[in-house]
């Protein structure tokens, strides 16, 4: 199972949701999604720009756990 840690990373840098969602420039209720476990996939631009914006790795955000 993947799981992401978006939301531990957005603590770390002290940014919320609404910023984050504005800057990478997808919804709020999308960047709920992906915080909140719900997404089936994620665009490498959309990671790309999580990336940037958190200025952290892939591996911060994404980690894989046996199910």
């Amino acid at each position: 199972m993947i799981v992401i840690n978006l939301d531990v990373m957005m603590a770390k840098r002290k940014m919320s949701s609404g910023e984050l969602a504005k800057r990478i420039g997808i919804t709020p209720a999308n960047l709920s999604i992906l915080k909140n476990q719900k997404a089936k996939a994620i665009r490498f631009e959309t990671l790309n720009s999580i990336c940037n914006i958190l200025e952290c790795q892939p591996g911060d955000i994404l980690e894989y756990r046996e199910d």
